[in-house]
């Protein structure tokens, strides 16, 4: 990597959690320059504007999001616990206390009327997520490890919406009661659909 793209990867990474946090619009310039020691010219030396950075950060929290909870599902050998790795990804992640919410969650709330880019990057993260979800049920399905008539389409609708739901009470509630209850409900579903 070169240097011009470790310092944009540098710049990427510290502002992604606050740009989280506080929000794009909330985000200052002047917060990205605190959190990386870097002068206004050396931001914009790498960035064109602050919109370009709060893509970067979500394009990069997204990844991040995506492959650790495919780190946890493939570390699994059932489908069944894949499942239940997918659920305790969300359900251990609301507790985390470095943690501002889910990025899909955050970005999608304030770019859905106001940010055409923004709204279509979480848009096919909710499709990617649901697609995994989807998946495994699907694959579980042929394994003989669960039901055939478990939907898996409206399964992975569900389960995103209900997580996203569950997370979002479990913030502004400060406490994880929703995202456990919601995370204990799939499951049981999915152990009604096992054989």
């Amino acid at each position: 990597m070169k240097k011009a793209e470790k310092t944009r990867q540098f710049i990427i990474e510290k502002a992604a959690p606050i740009i989280n946090r506080k929000g794009m619009a909330g985000t200052s310039i002047s917060d990205i320059m605190q959190a990386t020691q870097l002068a206004k010219g050396g931001v914009y030396g790498n960035f064109e504007s602050k919109e370009e950075i709060c893509a970067a950060a979500l394009d990069y929290l997204l990844s991040k999001t995506y492959s650790q909870i495919c780190a946890k599902v493939d570390a699994k050998a059932s489908y069944k616990e894949k499942l239940f790795a997918f659920l305790d990804f969300y359900k251990t992640s609301a507790g985390q206390q470095d943690n501002y919410g889910c990025p899909m969650l955050n970005f999608g709330a304030e770019a859905d009327d106001t940010n055409p880019d923004i709204k279509l990057r979480v848009s096919k993260a909710i499709s990617d997520t649901e697609n995994l979800v989807a998946t495994l049920v699907n694959e579980g399905i042929k394994a003989g490890e669960f039901l055939t008539g478990f939907n898996a389409a409206l399964f992975s609708v569900k389960a995103l919406t209900m997580i996203e739901g569950g997370l979002w009470a479990s913030r502004v509630q400060a406490n994880s009661h929703h995202i456990k209850l919601v995370t204990d409900l799939l499951k049981k579903e999915i152990e009604d659909n096992t054989k």
